[in-house]
């Protein structure tokens, strides 16, 4: 099993390669390279006067983020103005409000840039905040971990985005397997994957993934590695260590599926956008989803979390962080909304009454969850995930022609042995 780590960010925080620029202005003239002072001692509640307040997120968490937004407002005094900015110009938007002072009270961030915000000052400490509560060994560790700087903490998860194994039950039974039991290894992923390919079923396939989306890879693969007790990156991420036993046997599993045809051939080029609509549509045997699709599902789907070489489970624990901003005067009241949002009130009757993952191992099998063993699975997978952070991890991981990218299209796509080679051009990026 593996263990989150909780890692203190140093200066050299994770780097937003299209935005850098950007970001350093920004944080230099909002707040001169230090983060936001702490909030006001407030009660432990917060305070519900009947203030307004604004809250930014990103479009793929419209959904729930109107969940959250509409219980508390028909819940409080407090009403509570949303503001759903699309993904692509959601980094651009916080960098100018922030260099303007022009933040909203609250905004969540995609956690890979939760670090360099909370090191660039766009958060308030609210660390006595979350010290107070007496759930917080229970709020999830890899969410509190990359919103903590210093040892100040900045920010609660607002919305978990979870890797899992998802299988199609009618698919495994055509097949010969076991519709109610997961693949427990990658040996035993990629022999059910070649099942359902054998089937010769019209524009049907054994597994999909992107392999030209280094995101899709890095939310998909890393806890395959995590499962089997490594590590992709060194502890202060300035070294990649996707070189290893385990990363390797991950590119010979994908490359070996590959070869044999049981891969979804627009697989090759998918940057992304349509990684997961062939196993929505009911076309794909078994594949590493993102969990929060699951109420989305028309058919029958199995859940675990992503094997290892020789078994375990993990994930990578994705989604957006929350916190209140460096230019909030109403901090008080902003955390009487995440204080709100932490509540078994708001993680179940909300969230998980919709079909999501908590944020709370202690409500992990809550009475929703309880009704579909899966969102159990899910909700306990997470406390064995991790949330990488590291410097430059944009630049090294998600950007177009990152290291990252070459070294699976080398190692999978072209079978090439360049995997220590392309490993040391991402510890390059990571070091710098």
């Amino acid at each position: 099993m593996h263990t989150t780590r909780r890692r203190t960010i140093g200066r050299a925080a994770i780097a937003v390669t299209a935005v850098a620029a950007l970001v350093t202005s920004l944080a230099a003239c909002a707040s001169g390279d230090d983060p936001a002072e702490p909030a006001e001692s407030i009660p432990a509640e917060g305070v519900d006067d009947g203030s307004t307040l604004t809250l930014w997120t990103r479009a793929p968490l419209e959904h729930q983020a109107n969940l959250l937004v509409d219980a508390y407002n028909a819940t409080h005094e407090n009403q509570v103005e949303l503001t759903v900015v699309p993904n692509d110009d959601y980094v651009a938007k916080v960098g100018a409000a922030a260099g303007s002072g022009g933040l909203p009270d609250l905004f969540a961030a995609d956690i890979v840039y939760v670090p360099n915000w909370a090191q660039q000052g766009l958060f308030t400490d609210i660390s006595e905040q979350i010290d107070g509560l007496d759930f917080k060994d229970s709020i999830n560790q890899g969410h509190l971990s990359a919103g903590t700087y210093e040892d100040k903490e900045y920010v609660l998860p607002f919305v978990l985005d979870l890797s899992m194994l998802f299988w199609n039950k009618e698919l495994f039974a055509e097949a010969g397997l076991d519709p109610e039991k997961a693949p427990a290894t990658l040996e035993e992923f990629a022999a059910a994957a070649q099942a359902v390919q054998a089937l010769n079923k019209p524009d049907t396939y054994g597994t999909a993934t992107g392999l030209n989306c280094g995101g899709c890879l890095v939310f998909t693969w890393f806890p395959s590695i995590w499962a089997s007790g490594e590590e992709v990156l060194n502890e202060d991420g300035t070294e990649s260590l996707l070189d290893g036993d385990a990363a390797q046997e991950v590119y010979e599993t994908w490359s070996g599926l590959q070869e044999s045809g049981a891969i979804l051939p627009s697989s090759t080029d998918e940057t992304g956008p349509t990684w997961t609509a062939a196993f929505s549509e009911g076309k794909v045997g078994v594949m590493p989803f993102p969990a929060t699709l699951l109420p989305t599902l028309e058919f029958d789907a199995g859940v675990a979390g992503l094997p290892g070489v020789d078994g375990g489970a993990s994930t990578f624990v994705g989604g957006d962080g929350i916190g209140i901003s460096k230019d909030s005067k109403q901090s008080a009241q902003a955390w009487n909304f995440l204080n709100w949002m932490m509540s078994e009130e708001a993680q179940v009757e909300v969230l998980a009454q919709d079909g999501n993952a908590v944020s709370r191992s202690d409500l992990a099998d809550n009475e929703y969850a309880a009704a579909d063993p899966r969102l159990v699975t899910i909700n306990e997978v997470a406390a064995q995930g991790d949330t990488p952070v590291a410097i430059n991890f944009q630049q090294a991981f998600n950007a177009p022609g990152s290291p990252w990218l070459t070294l699976i299209r080398n190692a999978v796509l072209e079978g090439t042995d360049t995997v220590e080679a392309d490993n040391d051009e991402i510890t390059a990026i990571l070091s710098q």
